[in-house]
């Protein structure tokens, strides 16, 4: 069906009645229509009109291209950026319904965005599109300083980018100087022996990290709300039958479960059904303001709702993919942990800084093994990448095959193992 601005400018107002009607509470919304060629490259920065230059935005910007041209994946309907007013950017080849229903569906994470303890806690709306374009203008400034260049940034920023994650998991935490050996990027900061502007650099990155940080920790809750929230709103609108069928259809499509892996809009959307059908409305909104993806599922998947989303746990016996864990007497109770201990920051393994030897300025690393262990050439090349960030050896302490071992990396940036007794 052809629509055109006008049409969508009618179905945004009528939305963001019922929205406010319904008792979301949300920043002031604007909409960009945008080509799909525009998506591919929203999606490879974040969302974010401007970025700073490095060649990882790049390459998932040729990959992004090349799943779409060769049609191995689909482009997202829609991309929200969690500012204020807050921007969202619509595909201008979605049917009109697709388009109705995407508006609704970004009303769900504006309200998420303004009101989760996350967002409110660790982020700053208001500044978002500022603080990008301020962390682009700063490193634009350095590559183009004759006594930094391009090399020696993106040298700063390969390294930043490689532990990015390695920052304060606690999001609203304030800690001193003494309290950051789990934040080790500010470790670094504040004990190395860096330039002011490779400080800088590496501020950059941290703080752009904590941003995402909220969006990382609650993807199950805000695309279940999201997707909660534009299943009531549209069943509310005076859509025709054809719109309306396509609506279903659209909206099954979202929410389908997903074989042998978790789709969040599916398993979000069917628990704060639950939680509304069981507790009330006032509930949801209380759970949306006061959880993260952990603690949702850890308080609210209940045994009913883990034959219902048919949740099992599954592994590698040889070659073959084997169900370890149903959900009938305590196997729902090992799903529901498990799935926990996937959610958000925990896929990340969690590295904390240990200590300086006083005698050769050695950094000393922990690594808070949870029975996974680490993936060998990834933390050789971080380690590298470390030593060039501190001037020192790295020493990394894990387990591996059962066993403690300390990985090291020296002044040639050589890569050794010793087996701890």
């Amino acid at each position: 069906m052809e629509y055109t601005n006008k049409d969508l400018e009618t179905w945004g107002h009528i939305i963001e009645s019922k929205a406010e009607e319904s008792g979301l509470d949300f920043y002031p919304q604007e909409f960009e229509i945008i080509s799909y060629k525009d998506m591919i490259a929203y999606e490879a920065y974040v969302g974010m009109p401007s970025r700073y230059p490095h060649w990882s935005f790049g390459k998932a910007y040729d990959r992004s291209e090349s799943l779409y041209k060769y049609n191995l994946t689909g482009l997202p309907y829609e991309m929200v950026i969690n500012s204020n007013p807050c921007l969202a950017y619509l595909m201008k080849d979605n049917t009109l319904l697709l388009q109705i229903l995407t508006m609704a569906h970004v009303y769900g994470h504006n309200d998420f965005f303004k009101n989760n303890r996350l967002f409110k806690q660790g982020t700053n709306a208001s500044y978002a599109i500022e603080m990008f374009k301020n962390h682009a203008d700063m490193i634009r400034e350095y590559v183009n300083d004759p006594s930094i260049g391009y090399e020696e940034v993106e040298k700063i920023l390969n390294t930043a980018h490689a532990i990015r994650f390695q920052t304060v998991r606690t999001v609203g935490i304030k800690k001193t100087e003494e309290e950051c050996k789990d934040d080790i990027i500010a470790f670094i900061i504040n004990h190395g022996t860096l330039e002011e502007w490779q400080k800088n650099v590496l501020n950059v990155v941290r703080n752009e990290t904590l941003y995402f940080i909220p969006q990382i920790e609650t993807k199950i809750m805000n695309e279940g709300w999201a997707s909660y929230w534009h299943y009531k709103i549209l069943n509310q609108l005076n859509l025709t039958a054809s719109l309306y069928v396509e609506f279903i259809k659209r909206h099954n499509d979202v929410i389908a479960p997903t074989m042998g892996s978790i789709n969040p809009y599916y398993v979000g959307f069917k628990m704060f059904e639950n939680l509304e059908k069981k507790y009330g409305i006032d509930k949801i909104f209380e759970v949306r303001m006061l959880e993260r993806d952990e603690s949702f599922i850890r308080r609210y998947l209940t045994e009913e709702l883990c034959y219902e989303l048919n949740l099992f746990e599954y592994g590698k016996r040889g070659d073959d993919y084997v169900v370890r864990e149903i959900p009938d007497g305590d196997g729902w109770l090992k799903i529901r942990n498990t799935l926990c201990n996937l959610c958000g920051m925990n896929l990340i393994p969690n590295i904390v800084v240990d200590s300086i030897s006083k005698k050769d300025t050695t950094l000393v690393l922990n690594h808070i093994y949870e029975g996974r262990e680490l993936n060998s050439s990834y933390m050789e090349a971080t380690l590298k990448y470390l030593y060039e960030l501190w001037g020192y050896p790295v020493k990394l302490n894990t387990k591996l095959k059962d066993e403690s071992v300390q990985v090291c990396c020296n002044e040639n940036k050589k890569i050794s193992y010793i087996t701890l007794r």
